[in-house]
């Protein structure tokens, strides 16, 4: 071998050794660059996990924080509705109060209107009453008068007897629909039952006293149908 063979054969030597050596120290890098390469993605990792479980806190915040407003202003407006529904009556209800009301008035008209017609009733019947009552009152005094008239003798006959038993039944009947004679000799002259047509000095009798009666007054319930005609003392 040549010496000139020998120094290339050096120096490639060389070389392959450069060579190998370059490549191991590659390899040893490469690990160590692996492994700070997922040093720095798990870093970044945790990173952006914290940054996502702060934005999701943040968001849920705000999130609630809406719900709580959304609930706040609906119950306003439900408030809202509810004192309005509660002025604002509906036209239903207003129309039922507005037809009660009517139905009220009207039931009071008619009630009014039904004693206005039963008082008015009474008293044109208690009007009728008193006119047919006075028109019979004559009768009744010339039974009296004829009564009056005869002698003990002619009292006991039975014409007489059968006429003042007429004259009891007729006065029955009388006072059973509430005519009664009004009381007069002996009692105080009152102008609301009596009717002077005559006075007279006796000492037999008081001031103001009826002394005699000459046509009997008569009551028809609570109203006077004819006064009685009197003479009073002074």
């Amino acid at each position: 071998m040549s010496k000139e063979d020998m120094v290339k054969e050096a120096v490639e030597e060389a070389k392959a050794k450069a060579a190998e050596a370059e490549k191991n120290e590659a390899d040893q890098k490469e690990p160590e660059e692996k492994a700070d390469a997922a040093e720095d993605e798990t870093a970044q990792t945790e990173t952006d996990s914290t940054d996502e479980d702060s934005a999701g806190n943040d968001a849920g915040e705000n999130e609630s924080e809406a719900d709580e407003d959304s609930e706040e202003e609906s119950s306003k407006t439900e408030k809202k509705k509810f004192f309005s529904k509660k002025n604002k009556k509906d036209k239903k209800d207003e129309k039922i109060e507005e037809l009660t009301d009517r139905l009220t008035r009207q039931m009071a008209e008619f009630d009014n209107f039904r004693k206005r017609t039963e008082k008015e009733k009474s008293q044109m019947y208690e009007i009728g009453a008193k006119d047919i009552i006075e028109k019979i009152l004559p009768v009744v005094d010339n039974f009296e008068r004829g009564l009056a008239s005869m002698s003990e003798e002619e009292r006991t006959t039975p014409f007489a007897e059968g006429m003042e038993k007429i004259y009891k039944q007729f006065m029955t009947t009388l006072e059973g629909i509430g005519v009664k004679p009004i009381e007069a000799v002996g009692q105080e002259f009152n102008p609301d039952f009596h009717n002077a047509v005559m006075h007279v000095e006796d000492e037999e009798f008081g001031e103001n006293i009826i002394a005699e009666e000459f046509q009997k007054g008569y009551m028809y319930r609570d109203s006077v149908v004819r006064h009685s005609m009197v003479k009073v003392a002074n």
